[in-house]
């Protein structure tokens, strides 16, 4: 099945602006562990293969966008681990375009892309769709969106060790709040589990709510979610932003992607400006992954 190529590493980030408020920053590298399944994906990925496998399944499904993490990891994963793969992509009108290297590497590494329009594409959770889908496409174990699932959740709970739970604050981004989801599960209750959202609005504080309800029986009140940080929604951005992460990545030597771990970055370091949290603190970020996005979107740096 999915192979860990490497253990994760921790380094500090050691910055003036953290001397100056008393704090010690680290920074989890799960982006390591895997050359093209990278961080929280391959966490999502890990008991969703092989639940597919246990139930004799040879095809994954699973739906995204044309710079999708999700698709990107999916294909590989699928790849590595003997399964044919299928991404319904959304927007028609990407199918008469060339292919972007998000998706011309799914199709490289053997996923067969169909396209969506918005609408039907709406669609991706609703039964008779989805029966639709195996009339097409056959028997297929399916991936939702982002790959948040029960499963997913399981595997996220892994990012977190034992050892982890030294550090007074854990941050990551957050799309779909799975990952969140398994790191709040995971955590102690004297920590705080801080999300930052990569997209535009309030909801995703009750979809984790929903989330962790369905996955344990236990109450979890030790996290929160900063929605200051998502820059006009997901995988928007603006030369702020952009500078920003080019600043980091020459000081630090540490690569962020535009979506997500840039914005959850630039949201710790606007937050320990302002005093947001107690002298003597140590802050744990996790580093999810979602590189390939930065590298393929095209946006100049």
């Amino acid at each position: 099945m999915l192979q860990l190529y490497k253990e994760p590493f921790i380094q500090e980030i050691e910055d003036q602006l953290f001397k100056d408020k008393g704090l010690r920053v680290y920074i989890k590298r799960e982006d390591q562990i895997h050359p093209t399944v990278s961080g929280n994906k391959w966490r999502k990925l890990k008991y969703n293969l092989h639940e597919a496998k246990t139930q004799g399944h040879d095809t994954l499904l699973t739906f995204g966008g044309a710079y999708s993490n999700h698709i990107y990891a999916t294909a590989a994963a699928a790849h590595e681990a003997g399964f044919k793969s299928i991404g319904i992509i959304r927007g028609e009108e990407l199918e008469d375009k060339p292919l972007n290297k998000t998706l011309s590497f799914a199709t490289e590494q053997g996923m067969q892309l169909a396209f969506a329009d918005r609408e039907t594409y709406r669609q991706k959770s609703e039964s008779n769709f989805i029966k639709t889908l195996e009339e097409e496409y056959g028997k297929f174990y399916l991936l939702p969106e982002g790959g948040t699932n029960n499963l997913a959740i399981k595997g996220c709970e892994e990012i977190l060790s034992d050892n982890d739970k030294q550090y007074d604050i854990v941050c990551c981004a957050v799309g779909t709040g799975g990952t969140i989801s398994g790191i709040i599960a995971a955590s102690l209750p004297d920590q705080h589990v801080l999300g930052f959202s990569a997209l535009k609005g309030d909801f995703l504080k009750s979809e984790v709510q929903r989330l962790l309800e369905n996955y344990s029986a236990k109450k979890f009140k030790n996290w929160s979610i900063n929605t200051d940080y998502h820059f006009g929604g997901y995988a928007k951005t603006n030369h702020e932003l952009l500078d920003f992460i080019t600043d980091f990545e020459q000081r630090h030597h540490v690569p962020l992607d535009q979506v997500y771990t840039g914005k959850m970055m630039f949201g710790i370091y606007d937050l320990i400006s302002k005093n947001r949290f107690r002298s003597g603190a140590k802050i744990l970020l996790i580093h999810t992954g979602g590189l390939q996005g930065a590298l393929n979107s095209g946006i100049k740096y």
